[in-house]
């Protein structure tokens, strides 16, 4: 078998572009007398805003540096080893860069083999070993100090996960096998499966000390220093770190069930990786810490050469780098500056953007309505939610103060828009509605003033049609929940022109949106791939196939939730509403649903009652539907939505909708909450041989979100 420093020179062979991870060590004489002690710092010589990550370089790094320790502690020279961060980082784990260059499982096993062979050294050192969580730490960065005999951490850090199993993977390097045995199953399927199947829900530093990860907690400013006097208190004998016995028996099966019921409610047995993590958590219950580590090596060779993982590195580096970087955006240089938000409408909708205009831009915002007491109870909405943000601490009482301050309303759209630089509306979905109000903006709001429009369906060329300056409008679409989905369709009218689209982007940015340049196209992406999607489940069921069986047809997925669920959270008369509109514009493919017709005009609000806590058909509903006798399997209702969904990708593709289908997976991940282990859509219907079969080629080139040829 290769040793630990073989592997790593082959892995680094073929990944020579790690950005590469240094362990610096140094000695220095803890307080009270208690000795002499080795400090390793990891650090890859850039800010904060680039993580320290482990590849295979970075992994040599460490382990020579623990070969120094490790002489260090045989001769009696040091009382203990430390483990530490650059500021505002710990680790943040694998260098997934080098993860997409595998192309063999042997080359994977090295990897999973590698990084146990380094970190394990840490527990097999002569002296006590201490991780100190200064900052962010993820995936290997936690695990790493999983190895350790004593962890501290900072009150400050904001994030601290095993996201693995989010993006396809298992904690790979003692995470599953170390973690159940240090805080319980329990405790420890809440972080590797609940919490990453909760869209990579992260730990505070609080949470991490409570749960039982860290022995002890400090605060951000003089954390390092406290926990060396800490270190010194445990060495002397003055601290004695005590730990809760963990139950072996039912408890532990107890969990392990419970985390594959997670599983199954967020992915329904469609990607791997949660339950090869579950495996190894149930073997983990006889503390075979080896039998862990290998079979952990196994499942990572396993995923690493799967689709599901690259699907979920291609998602991660949408969102993390193209998300960031807009295809198509125009020199941010034109972008004007906007000092002052006009919001047309006083609705919820409107609301939650007056609201989140205010907390991101922190400049005036004016509401306008038809009437004194619409605009009064939107206003009275953003004030109640920055009266709960400041009952949770998220803001101080000055600054709920000053952001009360700045929300406004009027009747008047003159008074309230004269020198507004930005207004959106958020009225009812009907063109000529929506023309009236910005000709009504446009009579009053400043010549540079943009004109966004939050339609979701509806041309904004058109809506710019009747205007003197149809160059400022642009199409701003959010989704719903504002404050919680990112995605911000930016929408290019025919006569938008680049000053305009370039402020909508900058402002994008400050909304900390995920901002796609969007063709002014029926639908625009979103909605369009939605209402093909739930379109065709509806065609399946008016056709005659049981509404369960069409539910059911597409759990492979693995979506956030089942088709009519999700039409009962958008709401069947804006489902419907969006199916009318695309019908009108694209017949041939876009069917309106007499059922889910006769569903709206009978005031039902879904599909479904939850009586027994369980969605089950409404027998009110089940008496409005008219189906034939075609009785489609669950396999032919899927291949029937699949191929629906893949020629209209391709199709929007070819009208140049967007730029690429990079972004029609980054709009489904961002704005419909689709599942990272798909990639979006594109690689799923790839991998299974849909795109080939209805378009004649894949959406994707090999390699982008597959393993590389």
């Amino acid at each position: 078998m290769s040793t630990t420093a073989e592997l790593l020179k082959g892995a680094a062979e073929l990944f020579p572009d790690e950005v590469v991870t240094s362990a610096h060590v140094r000695h220095l004489d803890l307080p009270a007398g208690a000795g002499r002690f080795a400090l390793i710092t990891l650090d890859n010589g850039l800010d904060h805003t680039k993580p320290t990550t482990f590849g295979p370089q970075s992994l040599a790094h460490l382990n020579a540096a623990i070969d120094q320790v490790e002489q260090e502690a045989a001769a009696g020279s040091i009382v203990g080893a430390g483990l530490t961060g650059k500021p505002f980082i710990f680790a943040v784990g694998a260098d997934l860069k080098g993860v997409e260059l595998l192309r063999r499982r042997e080359e994977a096993l090295a990897i999973g083999r590698s990084g146990h062979d380094v970190f394990k050294r840490l527990a097999g050192l002569a002296v006590p070993t201490f991780a100190y969580y200064n900052g962010a730490a993820m995936g290997g960065g936690v695990e790493v100090g999983l190895h350790c005999s004593y962890r501290t951490v900072s009150r400050a850090i904001p994030a601290f996960s095993l996201p693995e199993v989010f993006l396809g993977l298992v904690p790979g390097w003692g995470g599953c096998a170390l973690l159940p045995n240090l805080i319980g199953a329990d405790r420890a399927v809440s972080v590797i499966i609940e919490n990453s199947l909760n869209q990579n829900r992260q730990l505070k530093g609080a949470q991490v000390f409570d749960l039982g990860i860290a022995d002890a907690i400090f605060d951000g400013a003089d954390f390092l220093e406290r926990s060396l006097v800490w270190t010194a208190a445990v060495l002397n004998g003055e601290t004695v770190v005590e730990r809760a016995e963990i139950d072996r028996g039912e408890a532990w099966d107890a969990a392990v069930a419970r985390g594959r019921f997670i599983a199954d409610s967020k992915v329904h047995g469609a990607a791997p990786a949660a339950y090869r993590a579950l495996e190894i958590i149930a073997a983990a219950k006889d503390g075979d810490l080896q039998a862990g580590f290998d079979a952990e090596d196994t499942a990572l060779a396993d995923l690493i050469m799967g689709g599901e993982l690259r699907s979920g590195i291609y998602a991660f580096n949408l969102v993390q780098k193209r998300g960031k970087r807009p295809v198509g955006a125009p020199d941010r240089g034109l972008a004007r500056p906007v000092t002052k938000v006009g919001v047309v409408g006083a609705g919820l909708m409107a609301s939650q953007l007056a609201l989140l205009f205010l907390r991101r831009l922190e400049v005036p915002v004016v509401l306008t309505d038809i009437d004194q007491e619409r605009i009064d109870r939107g206003v009275g909405y953003v004030h109640a939610e920055i009266e709960k943000l400041l009952g949770k601490g998220r803001i101080g009482q000055d600054k709920a103060n000053r952001l009360k301050g700045l929300v406004t309303g009027v009747l008047d759209k003159a008074d309230g828009f004269a020198d507004a630089d930005f207004v959106i509306e958020a009225v009812f979905e009907e063109m000529g509605v929506k023309q009236q109000v910005f000709a009504e903006v446009e009579a009053v709001a400043p010549a540079h003033a943009i004109l966004a429009t939050n339609t979701s369906s509806l041309s904004v060329t058109e809506m710019a049609s009747k205007l003197k300056n149809p160059e400022r409008v642009v199409g701003f679409h959010f989704f719903n929940p504002v404050a919680v989905l990112p995605l911000l369709e930016i929408v290019r009218g025919e006569r938008t022109d680049d000053a305009s689209l370039a402020t909508a982007f900058g402002v994008a940015k400050k909304l900390r949106k995920t901002a796609v340049l969007v063709k002014d196209a029926p639908a625009f992406v979103v909605n369009r791939i939605l209402t093909r999607f739930m379109g065709e489940i509806q065609n399946v069921i008016d056709e005659g196939t049981p509404v369960e069986v069409a539910e059911r047809a597409v759990e492979p997925l693995g979506l956030p939730m089942s088709p009519l669920v999700l039409l009962e959270l958008v709401g069947p008369a804006i489902g419907l509403h969006v199916s009318e509109t695309l019908n009108r514009s694209f017949p041939e493919r876009f069917t309106v649903s007499p059922n889910l017709k006769a569903v709206v005009e009978a005031g039902k609000r879904g599909f479904y009652v939850y009586d027994s806590g369980r969605p089950e058909l409404d027998p009110e509903v089940a008496a409005l539907l008219r189906q034939g006798d075609t009785v489609l399997t669950e396999e032919q209702a899927r291949v029937r939505v699949l191929d629906a969904v893949a020629r209209e990708i391709g199709l929007m593709l070819e009208e140049g909708v967007v730029a690429e289908a990079q972004d029609i997976d980054l709009c489904l991940i961002t704005g419909a909450g689709w599942p990272f282990h798909l990639g979006g859509v594109t690689p799923y219907l790839d991998r299974e041989g849909v795109s080939e079969r209805v378009n004649g080629k894949p959406f994707l080139a090999p390699g982008v979100a597959s393993v590389p040829a």
